[in-house]
């Protein structure tokens, strides 16, 4: 059996073609070439195998949703929930993903090259060495890293479909009580959660934002002194239980 299996996904029903993948996987398979994915969903969902899949085409919901160690290139747009509660690995979209995307995230790295939806990084969370991050070239919607407990997200606002668009909706870190967001360019204070502190940072100096940084750029060839051209905004929870008081006294 070759380590390498290349599947044209073209017409597949989705359960059939992740049977097939699995079954590889038991076999030995160790990268995977999908082409003329259109919809597919729930692709290497709860994958606990260090395989590599290089996906052509637009795969559907959850990609990726719990799977703890592949890493996922895909060469084209995302739909929603990509990396669902997903454990350590790597997902490199090159166009755009669609909403809740790192939903519940508890390890890894999701870079997305263009824009992202609503609710990116919602419920992210880490413990000890685990430390999930997001990182969305374009912009990115609503409720941006909504009650994140832990992790790293970062938006640019560089490469867009939206050039209109503010680099994020409101209500960005609304109920954040742990992580760190970090916003390339100034951020206006009445689209955040007052839950969120708010520090203007050169990325250089933060040694966390560089490391990412540099494996973004690295992973789609941009240019890495282009990103830190311009300052961030740093957004941190000031409590670590912020609507304590509702429940309890």
């Amino acid at each position: 059996m070759s380590k390498v299996c290349e599947i044209d996904a073209r017409g597949i029903y989705y359960k059939d073609l992740n049977k097939r993948i699995r079954d590889l996987i038991k076999q030995g398979v160790k990268k995977f070439i999908l082409k003329n994915v259109n919809g597919q969903r729930y692709i290497l969902d709860g994958i606990r195998e260090n395989v590599e899949m290089d996906i052509y085409g637009v795969p559907g919901q959850d990609l990726g949703a719990f799977m703890d160690g592949p890493t996922i290139k895909v060469f084209g747009d995302g739909q929603d929930g990509i990396a669902n509660t997903m454990g350590s690995g790597k997902i490199v979209v090159h166009g755009i993903a669609g909403d809740v995307c790192g939903y519940g995230m508890r390890g890894g790295k999701l870079f997305i090259k263009e824009d992202a939806g609503y609710r990116i990084g919602i419920h992210m969370k880490e413990y000890k060495d685990k430390v999930p991050v997001i990182v969305v070239g374009g912009k990115s919607g609503d409720f941006f890293g909504e009650y994140m407990a832990g992790g790293i997200l970062v938006v640019l606002g560089m490469f867009t479909r939206k050039p209109s668009a503010p680099i994020c909706g409101d209500f960005l870190g609304t109920g954040i009580h742990g992580g760190k967001i970090y916003v390339r360019g100034d951020v206006d204070p009445y689209l955040c959660g007052k839950e969120c502190g708010i520090e203007k940072i050169e990325a250089e100096n933060d040694e966390t934002l560089r490391n990412i940084l540099k494996e973004y750029c690295n992973d789609f060839n941009i240019d890495y002194n282009d990103v830190v051209k311009e300052k961030f905004t740093m957004l941190w929870p000031k409590t670590k239980r912020p609507y304590g008081n509702l429940y309890a006294y």
